[in-house]
């Protein structure tokens, strides 16, 4: 008995502890999924680098009246990744942003030089 005690007890633990496991502390300020780019910039300042991509992207074909035809593309999913250099003792970090919503935080190996990261 004790020792369901004990393991009920570590599980709860656990899960509390594991709440903000997935974000990304910006000196005091703490960012996570969910997040829009605005609260990010506010928190965390500019990143070190901005990639920015499409997923998706689709192309048409359209036809005016003198039946030229026209090429165009439509971006099915707007991506920006922001990277944060935190230094030699820390590490770069990919915040994912999908149509302006923090969906994913990584890192992306060690930094290099000084920390360009708020409170880092």
């Amino acid at each position: 008995m004790k020792t369901l005690r004990i393991f009920l007890i570590g599980i709860i633990i656990l899960f509390f502890c594991g709440t903000n496991a997935f974000a990304f502390r910006c000196g005091t300020g703490l960012v996570s999924s969910g997040d829009t780019k605005a609260r990010v910039k506010i928190i965390c300042g500019q990143p070190t680098t901005i990639e920015r991509f499409c997923e998706g992207q689709k192309t048409y074909t359209l036809a005016d009246k003198n039946t030229k035809t026209k090429k165009s593309k439509k971006c099915g999913n707007k991506v920006e990744v922001w990277y944060y250099n935190c230094g030699e003792n820390d590490y770069i970090y990919a915040l994912t942003f999908e149509d302006g919503i923090l969906t994913k935080e990584d890192t992306e190996g060690h930094g290099k030089g000084k920390s360009e990261c708020l409170g880092k």
